[in-house]
């Protein structure tokens, strides 16, 4: 199975994938879970966490910013690509996962852990994620809350820019700590779209 770095913070308690190894890996190797927030768009959450792990396998059982950086970026975009594809858009999300890890070697000599490791500031952390290749403000929030509800990991003000997301409803991928949770979030949504008339994302 893909190996992970113990990290400088509380290992994680994510439980989103299905698959033991795949949440292994997010729990415990800080680029495998920056990877799944950014694959986190237009696919179910439960496979775009476990795509981590599905690049893991693919390049040899480790997922190395560094190394991944230093590829060319159509090699990544084809090792993505292989069937089971990470994402149901491979090649745009193996160039941004590319960029994302020449961001981490430009700005963190490729340590993804020492974005949030010494920040203790939550403007200063809000700052950095929101730096991120391919995030936004909702990932950058989202990826806020995980770390602090899930990693133990909570700067000063997380709370208030985390924003919904810090609450201790079901909202996101953040609040997935076992094996019933996704099917809680997935009826909570539910219930939330009849009510409003309105579409929502699974």
């Amino acid at each position: 199975m893909p190996e992970a770095p113990r990290p400088r913070i509380a290992e994680g308690t994510l439980v989103v994938t299905g698959d033991p190894e795949a949440d292994r890996l997010l729990n415990t190797n800080p680029l495998a879970l920056m990877i799944g927030m950014l694959l986190d768009q237009q696919i179910p959450i439960e496979r775009a966490f476990a795509g981590p792990f599905r690049l893991a396998q693919r390049l040899d059982g480790t997922l190395d910013a560094a190394r991944i950086a230093a590829m060319d970026p159509e090699e990544l975009v084809a090792t993505a690509a292989q069937k089971p594809a990470v994402h149901r858009f491979p090649a745009m999300m193996g160039r941004r996962i590319h960029k994302l890890c020449e961001h981490l070697v430009d700005e963190y000599e490729g340590d993804p852990e020492s974005l949030w490791a010494d920040a203790d500031d939550a403007e200063v952390l809000y700052k950095r994620l929101l730096a991120l290749p391919g995030y936004g403000p909702v990932k950058a929030r989202i990826l806020m809350s995980i770390l602090a509800k899930r990693f133990d990991c909570q700067p000063s003000g997380w709370e208030a820019i985390a924003g919904a997301f810090a609450s201790e409803d079901l909202r996101s991928v953040a609040d997935l700590g076992d094996p019933g949770a996704l099917g809680r979030l997935r009826e909570k949504r539910r219930s939330e779209k009849r009510r409003s008339g309105k579409p929502r994302a699974e």
